[in-house]
């Protein structure tokens, strides 16, 4: 801070950037609504029940998806807390928020200990040299086992005992402990001291009046409300209407401090002109040296999930289009990239980080944006070797999705003639799970036959017992596509939920994955094929078939639904035709006359069959898609 004047250097030392990491549900949210009580960030009277979740999903689901900043004032101290959410599917969101603090509170459930994302969000707090504050939540709770927690943090962490924060997010007890440890250990932001204004843009959303808002921290300099600004990425310039700090409301001021938190209306409608990760800096200093160096951003993770969105009804398609633009302004996870179907007409293909992450986004397009949708059945993106340059031989194939030597594919419509492959490869992902010991078989048989590898065990507190229990971590190799449908699911179920999970992308191995069609009255349905393991082929595709048998209407004649991989069906059912009794206005007479009532209608019947064609309503198609 030598080149920071003595009252910039004073001000730069009262600021306190900070993080709260923890597993899900074990009380971010009431914690922090809490230290904005204690503060004084909003009035008694305006509390409620996590005030920085502001999403209507997230007070429904008691979980925090977006992350959010407020500003606060303790002693004479600016603190800067950046909440985040605790969901694997959302550990993008965790990173940003550490791009943008100097400390991170761990916070640990006193009934339930430490978790498997509780181990990630530590290892990711240390990757951005944070000073960490270990906190045990809810001690107030008759079943918190504080004592066994304390030692948990101790033997896995190496923390200090003395150092070890007990709060209750409900009554607000220890508070006022943790803020002073906050004041204490968070140390201020350190500028580059490069004489260039400079900040770095970690979150951004899409407001109505006031157009693209940039969530940012000043990293050198400072900016003022009446400067131009300009973004080194996307090379933006921008006349801020508005600049000012999150309060939690949006609060106007002339300028955001060197090592603040704050926003920047931009008042751009064109959601793709901020990206977040993105530097900006003074539109003179740019004017004048065109080749600053950007700050080191934040880099959005791939995808790991791949669904299609497609309005319900087709004249709705615009309004798609500009609600998943505006979410995914503020959701950089979130990828985009249009697609038409014969079935349900035009869409898009979007990447997720998981199912939740999957699930959420729907959830927020139909509420926030009025938008009823049909989404297909999540799968992963598979990467093909071909066995020929000539590309005209391949149908449906998006250029765009050439790779090198390898096709990027995500649905069973793009995957070539099995004659045409060389090789397929699957993307796999680390698995870590954390379990006490008795449910070690159960999770070892579910995570084989989803084809898992196992690479090791471990205890995590030695030979000493969590809450009476010995807790180990289980490491493994899985196929992506194994686990984002229903693993998780069977963990919690097998484990009576004391387990859990987290994973992160490994890397693509060759592996045997065939095209199920699924054929109705002998034609593909293209849109009701997938992709599986040759090994899982027949279990599913029995599975697809037998659903279907029970969701296509009858038709007046018999209509075959077969599954098969290439030429070979390797399940079969069958809707029985609606029976017509022709002979019904026959009383007695010669047999003959049945008889003959009875071939000209199975002629009938012949000629239908031939002729007729089976609507799948779109109803049918999407119970197959979930079947699948």
């Amino acid at each position: 801070m030598a080149n920071l004047d003595l009252e910039k250097t004073k001000a730069l030392n009262k600021i306190r950037n900070f993080s709260i990491i923890a597993h899900i549900d074990h009380g971010k949210s009431t914690l922090a609504d809490r230290i904005m009580e204690f503060t004084g960030a909003v009035e008694k009277r305006e509390s409620k029940d996590r005030m920085l979740d502001t999403l209507e999903l997230e007070q429904e689901r008691g979980i925090t998806i977006k992350l959010q900043t407020v500003r606060m004032h303790y002693k004479d101290y600016v603190l800067n807390l950046i909440d985040t959410p605790g969901h694997v599917d959302f550990s993008y969101e965790v990173s940003r928020s550490l791009a943008a603090s100097e400390g991170a509170i761990l916070l640990v459930d006193a009934t339930q200990g430490i978790q498997a994302q509780t181990l990630t969000t530590v290892y990711k707090a240390l990757e951005h040299n944070l000073t960490i504050i270990p906190v045990i939540n809810k001690v107030d709770l008759p079943s918190a086992d504080v004592d066994s927690t304390k030692e948990e943090l101790i033997a896995t962490f190496g923390f200090d005992p003395d150092e070890i924060v007990e709060t209750s997010g409900k009554t607000g007890l220890g508070v006022e402990n943790l803020l002073d440890m906050i004041v204490k250990k968070v140390p201020p932001p350190e500028p580059a001291n490069n004489g260039v204004t400079k900040a770095l843009i970690f979150d951004s959303f899409y407001d109505e009046h006031k157009g693209v808002v940039a969530m940012v921290k000043v990293m050198e300099g400072e900016i003022n409300a009446d400067e131009n600004l300009h973004t080194i990425e996307t090379k933006t310039e921008i006349e801020p209407i508005e600049i000012g700090y999150l309060l939690p409301r949006m609060q106007k001021d002339r300028q955001i401090d060197l090592g603040e938190v704050g926003y920047i209306a931009t008042g751009l409608k064109d959601i793709k002109a901020i990206h977040i990760g993105d530097t900006i800096v003074l539109n003179s200093d740019y004017q004048s040296n065109k080749d600053i160096d950007p700050l080191p951003g934040y880099h959005p993770p791939k995808p790991m999930v791949y669904a299609s969105l497609y309005p319900i009804e087709s004249d709705e398609f615009e309004e798609l289009a500009d609600a998943i633009e505006k979410l995914a302004l503020n959701d950089s996870a979130l990828t985009v990239q249009r697609e038409n179907s014969p079935v349900l007409g035009s869409g898009f293909v979007c990447g997720f980080l998981g199912l939740l992450h999957l699930e959420i986004t729907q959830e927020r397009l139909e509420r926030e944006f009025d938008v009823s949708l049909i989404s297909t059945t999540p799968t992963v993106e598979y990467k093909i070797k071909l066995t020929t340059k000539d590309y005209s031989k391949i149908p449906n194939l998006n250029v765009a999705n050439i790779e090198g030597e390898y096709l990027n594919i995500r649905n069973a419509a793009e995957f070539p003639d099995m004659s045409l492959i060389e090789e397929v490869k699957e993307p796999w992902v680390k698995l870590e799970i954390i379990t006490p010991e008795e449910y070690i078989g159960s999770i070892m048989e579910i995570s084989q036959a989803a084809r898992g590898v196992y690479k090791l065990m471990e205890y995590v507190t030695g030979d000493e017992t969590i809450k009476g229990k010995k807790h180990v971590i289980l490491k493994y190799e899985i196929p992506t596509g194994e686990i984002i449908v229903n693993y998780f699911d069977k963990l919690k179920s097998i484990s009576q939920g004391y387990a859990s999970m987290d994973y992160e992308f490994y890397e693509y191995r060759t592996s045997d994955i065939v095209k199920v069609s699924i054929l109705v009255n002998y034609l593909e349905v293209e849109a009701l094929s997938f992709l599986t393991h040759r090994d899982n082929s027949f279990a599913k595709g029995k599975a697809v078939v037998a659903k279907l048998k029970d969701i296509i209407p009858r038709q007046q004649f018999k209509v075959p639904i077969q599954s098969a991989i290439g030429g070979k069906v390797i399940a079969r059912e069958t809707i029985d035709a609606y029976k017509k009794d022709v002979t019904a206005k026959l009383y007695g007479g010669d047999v003959t006359r049945k008889k003959k009532l009875l071939e000209k209608q199975k002629k009938g019947k012949k000629r239908m069959k031939m002729f007729g064609k089976v609507e799948i309503p779109k109803e049918a198609f999407l119970e197959a898609l979930k079947t699948s």
